[in-house]
């Protein structure tokens, strides 16, 4: 991981350089202040070393944080040219090609909405022909059906049915003679029964009541 650059502003300490003066004589009281003199000069020449040794390596590690972001800036800047020279490439022979296909999938549409009322119109007409020839042939099966239905099958649909294929004077007809026979069926019935019980209540014979 690249270490963020820190500029060093520690500057090493500037040596100032001793004022000219005549070397005196030397003699035995001067020598011990020379000594502390030479002393003090070493001492900071040993510190300016060490803070030009301090800022070497600081700058030995700035340099190479300075290589690192360096090098990733110009893979980016490769990576961003060569993304630059697709997007041409894109441009110069992708985007006329798909140009083309719009135009031509705008000329099929014009020519769809052209075609598309002419298909719906003949396919309405063939529904209306498939369904006219259904009903055609529902009502010629249930004519045949009819035709192949014996006399009382044909007068029990027409009585206690609606679904007879006959007209509707037809049906009233043959249900008003049908209520005919079975209400002089039943006063016949009637008829039968009370003089039936009237002779048994007299105890006659029905012979005996026939002749008289």
């Amino acid at each position: 991981m690249l270490r963020p650059l820190q500029v060093a502003r520690q500057q090493p300490e500037i040596v100032q350089p001793a004022r000219a003066f005549s070397y005196p004589s030397m003699d035995d009281d001067d020598s011990p202040r020379i000594d502390r003199q030479a002393k003090r000069a070493l001492s900071r020449a040993v510190q300016c070393d060490a803070q030009i040794k301090d800022l070497d390596s600081k700058l030995r590690e700035h340099l190479g944080n300075f290589r690192a972001i360096d090098s990733s800036i110009k893979g980016a800047l490769a990576e961003l040219n060569r993304n630059i020279q697709r997007a041409d490439q894109a441009l110069s022979s992708d985007i006329p090609k798909l140009r083309d296909e719009l135009e031509d999938s705008l000329v099929i549409l014009q020519d769809l909405s052209t075609t598309l009322p002419r298909i719906r119109s003949r396919v309405a007409n063939i529904r209306l022909a498939y369904d006219s020839g259904r009903t055609k042939a529902q009502e010629l099966v249930s004519s045949l059906t009819w035709l192949n239905t014996d006399f009382r099958g044909r007068w029990r649909l027409i009585i206690f049915t609606s679904s007879a294929p006959v007209s509707w004077r037809w049906k009233a007809l043959m249900r008003i003679s049908f209520a005919i026979l079975l209400v002089t069926f039943l006063w016949v019935a009637w008829v039968a029964m009370s003089g039936a019980y009237r002779a048994h209540r007299q105890r006659l014979v029905w012979g005996e009541r026939l002749m008289s």
